[in-house]
């Protein structure tokens, strides 16, 4: 799995869940992706994160390359247009554009929606998911450190916004 994009994105849905959670599941074992130490259930993620912001990018013979999904920060009215998200993308799929693709679908998905702001916390280890953000137009509001532990030690969060042109 190397070279250009070839991947179709997709909405992401219980047909991708198997793969989905494995590839949730490499993430949380390379240790730098997130305080999680297991994939949650199906279930779970499904109830959490709304269809309309969850899309997966698909290899040309329909094996589940990366995903991104999204869910609301806040039931409070004020926060309405505030989504965290995630995006992962299978370790041997990287460098092929498909974090940059996923993100296109989401930052499209929820500007149609009316979210004016989409954000995510990156462990600063995480350098090239710092980097792909950047590039989709996210910005560093700053680090929050000692957040949380992972495994019994301090961990540190950079906090990256992207605030939508569109929705005023």
């Amino acid at each position: 799995m190397s070279g250009a994009l070839s991947a179709t994105v997709v909405p992401l849905g219980a047909e991708h869940a198997e793969q989905v959670l494995a590839i949730y599941q490499a993430g949380i074992d390379e240790g730098n992706a997130t305080f999680e130490t297991g994939p949650p259930s199906w279930e779970a993620f499904e109830a959490a994160k709304p269809p309309e912001h969850r899309f997966a990018a698909l290899d040309t013979d329909g094996t589940v390359l990366g995903w991104v999904a999204a869910s609301r920060v806040s039931d409070r009215c004020a926060y309405a247009g505030v989504v965290e998200h995630s995006v992962y993308v299978h370790p041997d799929a990287r460098g092929r554009g498909i974090a940059s693709a996923l993100l296109k679908a989401l930052i499209d998905s929820t500007e149609r929606a009316g979210i004016w702001t989409i954000q995510s916390g990156i462990f600063p280890e995480n350098t090239a998911s710092l980097a792909v953000h950047r590039r989709a137009g996210f910005r560093v509001i700053g680090t929050r450190e000692r957040i949380g532990r992972l495994h019994g030690v301090w961990r540190d969060v950079v906090l990256v916004e992207r605030r939508s042109p569109a929705v005023v």
